[in-house]
């Protein structure tokens, strides 16, 4: 086993460690495999990254809404009707809840940095405040807009 591979392991027990969850094998598995992604995954996507046969999809499903619930993982809804889930821990640069870009041709999720609502004048709205709101942009990705173009 890789040195990458048993800090990643030991920082995702941690994790679990702190939510006073056991480190289960499928635990493990979902979470190390979404700490080495860039952006949000559905159940889908982890299911494609796990080895084949060894998870079954319910399993899976049940270990990322009970990681999502206790607040390992953030679960997104980008406006297509397809849960994501993204992890949460102390190797993230974006460590809030942050914008998503959503490709509508092929459905690639883009982390954004952190972007700021205000009004043209520069002041926050009264009504923003304490709000919480979720920022999604969507339209086509460089590589979708790129295939368009060419036809």
């Amino acid at each position: 086993m890789s040195n990458k591979l048993e800090k990643v392991q030991s920082e995702v027990r941690a994790l679990l460690k702190n939510q006073g969850m056991r480190a289960t094998a499928q635990r493990l598995a979902v979470l190390v495999t979404l700490h080495e992604q860039e952006a949000p995954m559905t159940h889908e996507e982890v299911m494609g990254l796990l080895t084949a046969g060894l998870y079954d999809k319910a399993s899976v499903w049940r270990v990322l809404s009970d990681l999502a619930g206790v607040g390992i993982l953030r679960r997104m809804d980008l406006g297509d009707r397809v849960w994501r889930y993204e992890l949460q821990d102390a190797c993230r640069t974006i460590s809030d809840d942050h914008p998503h870009f959503l490709c509508e041709a092929c459905s690639e999720v883009t982390c954004l940095p952190p972007l700021e609502v205000r009004s043209k004048d520069g002041s926050i709205p009264q009504a923003l405040l304490n709000a919480d709101f979720h920022i999604r942009i969507s339209g086509k990705c460089g590589t979708c807009a790129g295939d368009s173009a060419a036809v």
